[in-house]
């Protein structure tokens, strides 16, 4: 069996925080997830425990792919030192920031 994507197990821990949320008995929990997500119960209970500890769901994210860019110096200095003092990786950053480029391109072009 593939191994479970990012994408994957921030899904199936968003239904294991959806069950806690609504108070679902940890037995039936369990046989949810583990039914539906094709999952063993000890899976199942693992994401369940790690879902008790979160505040709310996680963000599901797209599958990423590598790329090359390159930026002046000061660019990449300034981008990672934001990196450093928002918590996000330099990816995310560059993520969120083309696509509010492109989203505003599209507005106007």
């Amino acid at each position: 069996m593939p191994r479970s994507t990012k994408a994957d197990k921030a899904r199936q821990l968003n239904a294991a925080y959806a069950l806690l949320q609504r108070n679902t008995p940890l037995p039936k929990a369990i046989q949810h997830l583990s039914g539906v997500f094709d999952l063993s119960e000890r899976q199942a209970y693992r994401y369940l425990q790690e879902a008790a500890h979160l505040e709310r769901p996680v963000e599901v994210t797209e599958a990423t792919v590598p790329i090359t860019l390159k930026v002046p110096a000061r660019t990449a200095r300034l981008l990672r030192a934001y990196a450093r003092s928002s918590g996000l990786t330099i990816g995310a950053i560059v993520t969120r920031a083309l696509t509010a480029f492109l989203s505003a391109r599209r507005r106007h072009g």
